[in-house]
């Protein structure tokens, strides 16, 4: 058994060396004395401490209810988990931990690279990976990313909210094709944007179709974001100062492109959603989730409002920008410009960790926030043919910038809580995986059908830096190529 295992990690060793330049030499093998696992052994953890391992064996079924979430808050900085039947070499952590290195500045040259980024992978038991690498701020000086590393995450907080909203569904406090208007009045104000007038006035229409919290969550129900063109040249018609980042009531409150239902477009739905929430729970959408999500689930550093988090404030890391040239990275600020009457905005307005976003994601591999068939509906293709084509046109005019890790080919729906591929992807993920990325490039993605799921936390602008997605393919790649295909 050993020498067999012995000439797996060799050929394992080989491939890495080649495919990702590892020093393979700083990845020392399991003493010869070691137990090593059999095909019986359930779950293999290895740390790599300088050219050091160690390896312990742990058997999930020994563990209590909560040993994953907690799992991922105290175990070390670079840990992997190898699935059974592979021999106990830390090799597989070198291909995940080189990409990383590979795109995190060590020195003041950030050309093609970012300063900092943190990767987890699990499934619905453990963590199979998680590691951290970079710094926080442009000084060489600066604290490393670490797991914990804070970050603002913009619309990676649809997922959240949108679950929230689901656990009121499953409550009869909320109901998927109810008609909003009667819970969330100013969306019964909303007119319909049909185009400008010679004079460049808007031509709008009064809308009479109902708006329901299914199509608030699926993004069918017309409304945009403030980059859109069409939207600043209404609101320079009518004089309008405010936007939705001003994270105000005010700025969310824009016309709609088409009759609700009758196509596809990104924006400030899962905001309104959380709106709906609040309204029937008579609590923030803050105080809220807090109780029913962050809480429950020890997500300690999560939160709409980073100036109330005072224990988070030195491992908040620096937003930075990438030239127009597309190479090196500059300060940056904010991309949410918040005034004093903001509410906590359900899609776009949470900062979190690398290490509290995994918890969340395996709560939801887990039926742990809400049911199973409450979870099977979320992840289901929602959008009919004509939502669907939509979708994939606008993804393609904007350059997949919201599906960067798909060909523009692809073709997508929409759960309730996310994009959805519905083909196999080469190489990653299978078809009826979940995802979807944040303005600040940090992404998140769930596969159920290989039981998998990853976060990747960066703070860089524009959205979709081409850094980003080349990190971003080149993990996946790696997590389901010299990781998954193991087990």
């Amino acid at each position: 058994m050993m020498d067999m295992q012995n000439d797996t990690a060799g050929v394992i060793m080989s491939n890495l060396q080649a495919k990702w330049n590892v020093d393979v030499t700083a990845y020392s093998p399991m003493p010869a004395h070691a137990n090593c696992p059999s095909r019986r052994t359930k779950v293999w953890w290895a740390e790599r401490r300088g050219s050091q391992v160690r390896g312990n064996r742990i058997r999930p079924s020994h563990l209590p209810p909560d040993s994953a979430a907690r799992a991922q808050r105290n175990f070390p900085r670079s840990t992997v988990f190898f699935p059974n039947n592979v021999a106990c070499y830390h090799i597989m952590a070198a291909a995940l931990d080189a990409v990383l290195a590979k795109y995190t500045a060590s020195g003041q040259d950030t050309n093609d690279k970012l300063l900092g980024a943190s990767f987890i992978v699990i499934n619905k038991d453990e963590t199979l990976y998680s590691n951290a690498a970079g710094r926080l701020d442009f000084p060489t000086e600066a604290r490393p990313w670490e797991l914990n590393t804070f970050t603002y995450v913009a619309s990676l907080t649809k997922a959240i909210t949108s679950t929230a909203v689901m656990q009121l569904v499953e409550q009869g406090k909320l109901r998927l094709d109810d008609d909003m208007r009667k819970i969330v009045p100013e969306l019964g104000d909303m007119q319909i944007l049909r185009g400008f007038d010679e004079d460049e006035k808007p031509i709008l229409e009064d809308n009479i179709t109902p708006i329901t919290l299914r199509m608030l969550l699926t993004h069918t129900v017309g409304l945009g974001y403030d980059l859109m063109p069409e939207l600043q040249k209404w609101s320079k018609s009518i004089g309008r100062t405010v936007t939705n980042l001003s994270g105000t009531l005010e700025g969310f409150k824009t016309p709609l492109f088409f009759v609700p239902g009758e196509g596809w477009y990104y924006g400030t739905a899962t905001d309104w959603a959380g709106q709906a929430l609040e309204r029937v729970t008579g609590t923030s959408l803050g105080a809220y989730l807090a109780e029913h999500i962050f809480g429950p689930l020890g997500m300690k550093d999560t939160g709409f409002w980073p100036d109330k988090m005072p224990h988070v404030a030195e491992r908040t890391a620096a937003f930075q920008i990438r030239g127009s040239d597309g190479s090196s990275l500059s300060p940056g600020s904010s991309p949410r410009n918040v005034g004093p009457n903001a509410i906590d905005s359900g899609g776009a307005g949470l900062w979190t960790t690398a290490q509290d976003y995994s918890i969340f994601l395996s709560a939801l591999l887990n039926n742990t926030l809400v049911k199973k068939e409450t979870v099977d509906e979320m992840f289901r293709p929602q959008l009919d043919e004509r939502q669907a084509r939509q979708f994939e046109k606008l993804t393609a005019e904007w350059g997949g910038s919201l599906a960067v890790e798909f060909e523009l080919d692809m073709e997508l729906n929409h759960g309730l809580v996310g994009c959805i591929n519905m083909r196999d992807v080469p190489g990653k993920r299978k078809k009826g995986s979940l995802q979807w990325s944040g303005m600040c490039n940090s992404h998140w993605w769930l596969d159920p059908e290989t039981g998998v799921a990853g976060v990747l936390l960066v703070q860089s602008q524009p959205h979709a830096d081409p850094v980003v997605t080349r990190l971003y393919d080149d993990l996946e790649r790696a997590v389901y190529g010299e990781l998954l295909k193991r087990s």
